[in-house]
């Protein structure tokens, strides 16, 4: 069963939070949804900046827990190597829900170094 490694941000890049999910369409409108109980609107974390699709859940659990143990600094820059713009890949997921012919690159789907 396929697992989502991604990491979210809010609007001002000022938190970032790794999430390991079965569903990373169903997590995402979850988080758009939650109400802002630990954070101010501005602070929601609702962009989607990075992902990775794994196999299987050992080998995500694995990956989660490398990279949740970076620093802020690490994880900005896993982001930038595939999101330079910072920009939100909801949309694009959803795109390629809807169209399962039309496939990110293998680059961005499993970004692995």
């Amino acid at each position: 069963m396929k697992k989502y490694i991604f990491i979210v941000t809010d609007r001002n890049r000022n938190n970032l939070h790794v999430g390991l999910s079965a569903d990373i369409l169903k997590t995402m409108d979850f988080y758009k949804k939650m109400p802002s109980l630990c954070f101010d609107n501005s602070n929601q974390l609702t962009r989607l900046v990075y992902f990775e699709e794994l196999k299987d859940e050992a080998s995500a659990s694995i990956r989660f827990n490398l990279i949740n143990s970076f620093t802020r600094r690490q994880k900005e820059k896993v982001v930038r190597a595939v999101n330079t713009d910072w920009t939100d890949l909801t949309m694009a997921l959803k795109h390629e829900h809807i169209i399962p012919n039309v496939r990110l690159s293998q680059h961005v789907l499993s970004f692995a170094s």
